[in-house]
């Protein structure tokens, strides 16, 4: 297993390192269908009834629903792999990112392969014996491994060999797991439909494909990365110098020290705002599309609750595609706010980010009284761009405060601002939400408190980006004899103490 490590993946001298971002594309593209599963909630609902699911006992209890075998899943049920797959996501980031730098991202590209492509094999065998707590275990914990580490692995690469385009590198890694879903989706609806019939909803024989699929696309990534030899630099460029309140960090900050600075929680702030907020619009734009417009989607003027099974049918094809594109924008905010990021400076950055988006959000109610469906569409366009953006521009963000050497160990840790917003959002937005439908609120009007309320998230998330400074010096890892960026403090002291006695030797 020697090939598999870090020492086995430094570059020669002339390796072309626009090679490593393909690499990276196709593990992002692969675990990017974490977003997608909801294409299964259905087929899966109907495994047993295959037509139409087959009802459960109202006093089945939880232990009976992961076990039993006589009657179908409910989709709420089925819904909890998509929460484990982002709780798992950014607690084996948190937990696994200080081996990562360590063991090279070749190893960890590999073990995410074998967790993402295993997790759909044991899906496959849960459908088969019909058993829910297989489907958790198998796509929800496993698989959200795999997702953490083939999230993490390959930002802190591109990071190291772009460090003259870090939002350039990072922006294309990321774009591929907003992007996964577009293709991941509509490939596993074509799969089901082929596989189905009349013993078979066609999931079984989709996880397997699909499994193998990413298993082999992952591999080709994972043995595709290669890293920088220590001091590298792109020909021709010379590190920026660190001054005033830039805070682009020409040192290292260890990963254990790193949690203990101010600027670490601050852009903890930063991610966990932007990402609840982008969470919220994320889960009501479809609904909110066809609640607002109804029958105006299809040239009527009828609310939606008036239209008929075929005009409904029509305004939900509309929504679908409505997701769709804002699914192309997430995707092009990845990458175009992360480049830009490169010439505005990633904290100017998000403040526009921030700024924008309080703007925005504060407008949809407005834009709603307007009923112009082509400005509703382009505001939601925007504000999707901007959630893309933060996501791709934390890992050059997190660059630039504590240098290269262990920023995807860092990186994995912050994502756990992930997790948290993951709960924020969606509970925010639901739960205020039934809140004015109990009041008495339209159901078109019942998300404007709610768009004030995400305003005023992506406040606070500005004033931790205005408070973000340069790291203080006292943080930095000494820079002496015997000292490596990916030494722990104890193998540093060692070093230390190993030149003192080396130079009074000497003397």
């Amino acid at each position: 297993m020697n090939w598999l490590s870090r020492e086995h993946t430094l570059a020669r001298a002339d390796f072309n390192r626009w090679l490593v971002p393909p690499a990276a594309l196709a593990v992002h593209l692969s675990i990017g269908m974490a977003y997608g599963f909801s294409v299964f909630w259905l087929p899966l609902s109907k495994t047993i009834g295959i037509d139409t699911p087959q009802d459960c006992p109202v006093e089945l209890s939880l232990t009976d629903w992961l076990f039993t075998r006589e009657c179908d899943w409910k989709i709420s049920h089925l819904g909890w792999m998509y929460t484990l797959f982002f709780v798992f996501l950014g607690s084996s980031a948190a937990l696994f990112g200080h081996w990562l730098e360590h063991a090279g991202p070749r190893k960890a590209g590999v073990i995410a392969a074998c967790c993402w492509g295993g997790g759909f094999f044991i899906s496959a065998l849960g459908v088969a014996w019909h058993q829910l707590w297989l489907l958790w275990l198998g796509s929800g914990v496993i698989g959200g491994c795999g997702l953490g580490l083939g999230y993490i692995s390959p930002v802190s690469t591109l990071i190291k060999w772009f460090p003259d385009r870090r939002g350039l590198a990072t922006g294309m890694a990321i774009m591929g797991f907003g992007g996964g879903a577009l293709i991941g989706a509509p490939l596993a609806d074509l799969l089901m439909k082929y596989f189905a019939n009349a013993h078979s909803v066609g999931v079984m024989e989709t996880f397997l494909v699909l499994g193998t699929l990413y298993f082999s696309t992952m591999m080709a990534g994972a043995l595709g990365y290669r890293v920088p030899p220590d001091g590298w630099k792109p020909a021709g460029w010379s590190p920026p110098q660190q001054t005033g309140q830039s805070g682009i960090s020409l040192h290292h900050v260890h990963l254990d020290v790193a949690h203990k600075t101010p600027q670490f929680w601050l852009l903890w702030g930063v991610l966990c705002m932007n990402v609840s907020a982008g969470i919220g619009v994320l889960g009501m734009a479809s609904p909110l599309l066809q609640e607002i417009f109804g029958g105006r989607l299809i040239g009527l003027d009828q609310p939606l609750a008036l239209l008929d099974a075929s005009q409904k049918q029509a305004v939900a094809s509309i929504g679908a595609g409505f997701a769709g594109l804002l699914s192309l924008f997430n995707i092009a905010g990845r990458l175009g706010w992360a480049s830009l990021s490169d010439a505005l400076g990633r904290k100017t950055t998000f403040s526009v980010f921030f700024l924008a988006g309080i703007l925005l959000y504060g407008a949809v109610p407005a834009v709603e009284q307007w009923g112009s469906v082509a400005l509703f569409v382009m505001t939601f366009c925007v504000i999707v761009s901007l959630y893309g953006g933060g996501f791709a521009t934390i890992p050059a963000y997190l660059a630039d405060r504590f240098g290269t050497a262990y920023v995807g160990a860092i990186h994995g840790r912050l994502l756990t601002a992930w997790s948290a917003a993951g709960i924020l959002g969606p509970v925010l937005v639901n739960y205020l939400r039934e809140y004015q439908l109990g009041q008495g609120t339209a159901p078109a009007e019942a998300y404007h408190f709610t768009m004030y309320v995400l305003a005023g998230l992506l406040t606070a998330g500005l004033l931790c980006n205005l408070a973000v400074r340069p790291v203080a010096e006292r943080f930095f890892m000494p820079e002496t004899a015997g000292h490596s960026p990916l030494s722990t403090p104890e193998e540093n002291e060692h070093a230390e103490a190993a030149a003192a006695e080396s130079r009074a030797e000497g003397a």
